[in-house]
């Protein structure tokens, strides 16, 4: 299996290599504090900063947790996840009033506008702190918090459209908002937004259809590993049949399986021999 010995601070479009390293930064956001310095310092990041909601929120989440992290050729910016089982149960309260859209576009999810308000204005001073000498910018992250990267950047943009971000990579992202940004966002950022999603991973199939939306871009993690960049409504429904039948005696907890972090950087991994 290929390996990348670090993350390429010079990156400046998509590959699998790439995808890999944001993929394994994006699960660096479910460590502690001290891991996350660590780990980062060791990927050539010299400055860091830990974002957390101030106080408890009672609906939907307990809190928000990200970080962003500096070199003098990037700043990566990744958000924490939640349980599956959790984000599930609540992205699928149809009754919650959607959230105002970024800039005036369209609608979000309101766990996802609440989400993001609590820590964007820290998140957007770290951005401001730390780009002191043209830094490419990324945003990551994985289950929820590949929503709330998805929505940093549009919100970066659609407030002021020179900070556009170079590029969105999330995986396993529920559908975070309702066509009219969705079209919006599909606009402004081509050949940014790279959204990774595995087989029967159940959390991009919330919240429900049709108030919400997922964006274009899509890479799909087939059930064999392999990453296609395209695939058919029933070629994704036979390959998803596939992956149910892999285990014979649970085929209902692979919904739960495919939305691991690891799985994502596994397969990621797996490709890299062969991109």
């Amino acid at each position: 299996m290929a390996t990348v010995a670090a993350p390429d601070h010079g990156a400046t479009g998509h590959n699998t290599a790439h995808a890999y390293w944001l993929a394994r930064a994006a699960k660096l956001a479910y460590a502690a504090p001290d891991v996350i310095d660590t780990t980062a310092r060791e990927w050539g990041f010299h400055r860091v900063r830990h974002h957390r909601t101030p106080h408890r929120q009672p609906f939907p989440l307990e809190d928000t947790q990200a970080y962003t992290a500096a070199s003098d050729k990037m700043i990566v910016v990744a958000f924490r996840g939640t349980e599956p089982l959790r984000i599930r149960d609540w992205l699928s309260d149809v009754n919650t009033p959607p959230w105002p859209g970024p800039g005036g576009n369209g609608l979000v999810h309101y766990g996802f506008g609440q989400a993001l308000e609590s820590v964007f204005s820290d998140v957007k001073d770290a951005i401001d702190t730390f780009r002191d000498n043209g830094q490419t910018l990324w945003f990551t992250g994985h289950s929820l918090g590949g929503a709330l990267a998805m929505l940093a950047g549009a919100s970066l943009y659609f407030e002021d459209p020179r900070l556009l971000a170079d590029g969105v990579y999330t995986y396993g992202q529920p559908r975070t908002c309702d066509r009219v940004l969705a079209g919006a966002y599909d606009e402004a950022f081509v050949k940014r937004m790279h959204r990774y999603v595995n087989n029967n991973d159940i959390v991009p199939q919330v919240p429900p259809q049709p108030l919400y939306h997922h964006v274009d871009a899509l890479h799909y993690i087939d059930s064999t590993g392999k990453i296609r960049d395209s695939v058919t409504f029933l070629g994704g429904v036979t390959d998803r049949l596939k992956g149910l039948a892999a285990d014979v005696f649970a085929p209902t907890s692979d919904a739960l399986r495919d939305h691991c972090i690891d799985k994502y950087v596994t397969a990621l991994e797996k490709n890299l021999s062969s991109a």
